[in-house]
Parts: structure tokens; sequence; C-alpha cells
């Protein structure tokens, strides 16, 4: 009998209208805030590895064998690869605390509201 409870419950919840609350703004606040972080980050550090994969394959003469100055171009890439790839972890804690100074004045506000400070 008690099985039977607790299934028909979670089917319930599942059809009964659910209300924001506090809790669900302040993550969804949080989340506005490391998101656009975030995706730059991915996807700045995937364009930094494959440029510097380019200059290595250029170095190795994987790609463009046939070209005289494959090496020294490859070199070229793949130092602009290594700094991309460096840089990535500064620009995300860049980018990230700006966001953060921005939303910080909602997200105190709702988190003292919540914690009735």
């Amino acid at each position: 009998m008690n099985n039977e409870n607790v299934i028909a419950r979670s089917i319930r919840e599942e059809y009964t209208e659910k209300k924001e609350t506090k809790i669900d703004r302040l993550v969804k606040m949080d989340k506005k805030v490391r998101t656009p972080a975030e995706v730059f980050a991915y996807t700045f550090g995937t364009v930094g590895s494959l440029v510097l994969g380019t200059g290595m394959c250029l170095a190795m003469k994987t790609i463009g064998a046939a070209l005289s100055f494959a090496m020294p171009l490859g070199i070229a890439v793949g130092i602009v690869g290594i700094a991309m790839v460096s840089a990535n972890y500064f620009l995300y804690k860049n980018m990230l605390k700006k966001r953060k100074q921005q939303y910080a004045p909602e997200i105190l506000a709702l988190s003292d509201e919540i914690l009735k400070v």
C-alpha cells in the first residue's frame, strides 16, 4: 500500500504546476552569470587547441609537406595556439569576475531575502 502512495505522488507531481521559488530564481541567476563565461572558455580553448594542432602538423610536415617553409610556419602557428590555450584560463576568470560584479547586487539581495539576513 505504501509503495502505491509513493508512485501516485510521483505521478501527481509531474502533472501539477510548479511555482518558481526564490531558490530557483537564485540558481537561474547564478547560471546566467556563469554560462557565457563557460561557453566562451570552451569555444576559445577548442579553437586554440585546433590552432596548436595545426601548427604541430605543419611543423612535422604532416600537412603542407610540399611547402619549403612548412616547419617555420608550423612553429609560428603553434606558438599562436599555445598563447591562446594559455590565455584561456585568465580570460575566463576575468570574464567571470566582471559578470559577478555586474550581477552581485541582485544575487546578494535575493540571497539575503532567502537567508533573512
